[in-house]
């Protein structure tokens, strides 16, 4: 049987290799296995135990970077000598450099990697770029989840072509549709949303997330539609500094921050939005856009990462191209204006769970598995 061994760094628990392996239990199509790369013994591996997946653990410390990558490196080199899998599948950059070394060296064939986190390097700490170029060469596939991921692995990381392939991610449509009405009228309550247009984005508080932009809009929006509120759901090092301009614009009763919110209640949470706001300037695939068009939520968002796969403009939703506040604003009237019936959520409910269920994932990623063989 083929045995596919995945690795995850600086992550303890990852809802989508749940999922994954619940699918792959009843299957039983292939072995399985997973590597978590992490600090202190990850959550997962309670998580896959139920599933019959193997779970092991390297300890790995993101704040000794350098170090922490070359003992991966041994250590994941020792493990694939005992566990022998036929391919390894890495995730993202840390664990990625440290599996396809040890990989190649431990005589391991078939590896592939998920770019998950492409782009972070080239924005932000761009010497770090050589070794993402370094990680495409050492694969012998290369996954991208959506196709501006993959344009951007291909002209930015000059990937070679032959190697790279698109599959999006997966999510449970039950699960991630599952709303409540006691959540929901706790969140009408709480935040005061009777007789309000609620527009939401959840998303963290960094520069590329967009945030200032949709401010901007708001300011914008509210000289024509002045019942309009903005849910801002997440955390991060830009928080402060947009509530700082909220204030400073006078826009605190059109913007609420809603601080964290429970995960079991993120679909309640798109129960009360009549419009999800994304005004992200790249994303590799951005959950929360399937997420928000899987709950029947009517999308306007950036063209970027899964919208831009999923939307057809004004049809199932709006993409915005560039990111501004104008055309942010925009989208939102246009929705207001034309979503009679809720036909635009409708349509991109019906999309996304086309192309973002989480048997669609597995499926594509077996074949590709097979494939490589």
């Amino acid at each position: 049987m083929i045995h596919v061994t995945w690795i995850l760094a600086n992550n303890s628990s990852a809802p989508y290799f749940n999922w994954f392996a619940e699918i792959a239990a009843k299957k039983k199509e292939m072995e399985f296995s997973v590597v978590c790369l992490y600090k202190d013994p990850p959550e997962m591996i309670e998580d896959l135990k139920k599933f019959g997946i193997k779970c092991y653990w390297i300890k790995y410390d993101y704040n000794k970077r350098k170090t922490g990558i070359f003992k991966s490196t041994i250590a994941l080199y020792f493990l694939f000598k005992k566990i022998k899998p036929t391919v390894i599948h890495s995730h993202l950059f840390d664990d990625s450099l440290a599996a396809l070394i040890a990989g190649k060296i431990a005589g391991i064939k078939h590896r592939v990697i998920t770019k998950g986190d492409a782009g972070f390097h080239y924005l932000y700490t761009p010497q770090w770029v050589i070794f993402d170029k370094f990680n495409n060469y050492m694969a012998t596939r290369i996954v991208t989840i959506s196709s501006e991921n993959k344009t951007f692995i291909l002209e930015k990381e000059r990937a070679d072509p032959s190697k790279v392939v698109v599959i999006h991610h997966g999510l449970p449509l039950l699960q991630i549709t599952s709303q409540f009405e006691n959540y929901k009228n706790e969140f009408r309550e709480l935040w005061q949303l009777e007789n309000k247009i609620v527009i939401g984005t959840l998303s963290r508080f960094i520069e590329w997330k967009g945030y200032k932009k949709i401010v901007n809009a708001v300011e914008i929006l509210i000289q024509t539609h002045p019942k309009l509120l903005f849910l801002f759901t997440g955390a991060g090092p830009q928080k402060y500094e947009i509530e700082k301009s909220v204030k400073e614009k006078g826009l605190e009763k059109h913007i609420v921050f809603t601080n964290w919110i429970n995960p079991k209640k993120i679909p309640s949470l798109f129960g009360v939005m009549d419009i999800y706001l994304h005004a992200a300037e790249n994303e590799p695939f951005g959950l929360v856009i399937a997420e928000a068009m899987l709950n029947g939520v009517p999308v306007v968002s950036t063209s970027t990462g899964a919208a831009a796969d999923a939307i057809k403009h004004k049809k199932n939703g709006y993409l915005c191209s560039p990111a501004s506040a104008l055309e942010l604003a925009g989208g939102v009237k246009y929705i207001l204006q034309h979503n009679l019936n809720n036909c635009i959520g409708a349509a991109g409910k019906e999309t996304a769970e086309q192309l973002f269920s989480i048997e669609r994932m597995y499926s594509n990623h077996i074949a590709l598995y097979k494939q490589q063989l």
